[in-house]
């Protein structure tokens, strides 16, 4: 495993794009190229290598405009296992590189490594190196889980969270967490999840935040975020250091969503892409116990904010289906057929016309009846 840091120049409306991109883009980053400069060949060739990547991530520097992208790669690119040239890219430049290998621990909040350091064209001879500290993330032992949407998934598909077994609390006083980030073709109803019956019915507790856009009217093609993003609170049954064996092992959590109005289509159907969302354990902190000394910390990923500083995490581990790694779900729903759009037209102005019409008759018949009545009474009668 390792990670690749790459500093490009990039304007903050390259860098306001980059949220699009994600959804736009599918597997491929290489467009992330373009924002490395011509001259700058480093910058190009670690964006070309970033389609290896387990994960990226971004930050931009709004004071220097500069954008830095670290990559982390569960593998090597190379067959033959790791084989990288690291060179100083200018004489002014300090370049460190090291080889670790994680360590047992006697703390289950602490991560250790031991290896070697050293400074590239400064160091004769690696340095022999080892440290811990505490660490915010960790995998949830033992816990997976499965997404699949129940067909046909309609204008209102329900996403379903499969756990293959009952699951235990890491720790005192944690919460059970999913955050969904939806694309721009899905929302949620937050008054739908605000019914107790429902939320029960569903091993769901309620939601704890919900951010971008949650027009619940608007169709797709007026909207101009990207999409929104939500943290659940799921119910778990099982309480920290509960015996499992007795209990029912497979059980859901199913999360309601709605289409918006998407463009229509040949055929009448079309498909959309949501990413999976992740699953974890929110527990706080041991007194005392510093999370911001871990150099390899993983901040500002969308849902951390939302919890205090102190609070540690337990990810649950996607299992994606045979045949496919992607943690991407690919849905079918329907759309206007363009094929049959030509009778929803005619008919619409048809019906149109017989509407206006039968308000003109209407309104010709009343004003006639009045004027019939008018003229029999206005007519003078007859004297025996």
């Amino acid at each position: 495993m390792g990670f690749r840091p790459a500093i490009c120049s990039a304007s903050p409306f390259c860098v306001q794009s980059l949220s699009r991109l994600a959804y736009n883009c599918g597997t491929s980053l290489e467009p992330l190229a373009k924002y490395c400069s011509a001259q700058d060949f480093d910058c190009a060739r670690a964006a070309e290598r970033l389609g290896e990547a387990a994960y990226l991530d971004v930050d931009y520097d709004a004071k220097s405009g500069q954008a830095i992208f670290t990559s982390f790669d569960q593998r090597s690119p190379d067959p033959d296992g790791w084989n990288d040239e690291i060179q100083p890219r200018w004489n002014s430049t300090k370049t460190e590189t090291g080889v670790f290998t994680q360590q047992q621990t006697s703390e289950s909040e602490e991560l250790s490594f031991a290896g070697y350091l050293t400074v590239v064209s400064e160091d004769k001879k690696p340095k022999q190196t080892r440290f811990s500290f505490p660490s915010r993330h960790h995998p949830a032992s033992g816990s997976s889980f499965l997404v699949t949407f129940p067909k046909p998934a309609g204008l209102h598909p329900t996403l379903r969270l499969t756990f293959p077994t009952q699951v235990s609390s890491p720790a005192q006083d944690c919460g059970l967490y999913t955050h969904l980030t939806l694309p721009l073709s899905f929302f949620v109803d937050k008054y739908q999840l605000s019914s107790p019956n429902y939320l029960i019915a569903n091993n769901l507790q309620g939601i704890r935040a919900l951010s971008g856009e949650t027009d619940l009217e608007a169709p797709e093609w007026v909207i101009r975020k990207w999409g929104s993003t939500m943290l659940l609170e799921l119910v778990h049954h099982t309480p920290h250091g509960a015996r499992l064996e007795s209990m029912e092992s497979r059980w859901h959590v199913n999360i309601p969503l709605h289409l918006r109005y998407l463009p229509p289509r040949e055929g009448g159907a079309t498909s959309v892409n949501i990413p999976w969302p992740i699953v974890f354990w929110a527990c706080p902190a041991e007194e005392g116990v510093d999370l911001n000394d871990n150099p390899f910390d993983r901040v500002n990923l969308g849902y951390e904010a939302l919890f205090d500083p102190a609070t540690t995490f337990y990810h649950f581990q996607p299992q994606p289906r045979e045949g496919g790694g992607r943690l991407m779900e690919r849905v079918q729903v329907p759309v206007m057929d363009l094929q049959e759009s030509g009778w929803v037209e005619s008919g619409t102005v048809g019906v149109i016309i017989l509407g206006a019409l039968w308000v003109t008759w209407e309104i010709l018949r009343v004003s006639l009846s009045g004027w019939e009545r008018k003229k029999r009474t206005s007519m003078p009668k007859k004297v025996q």
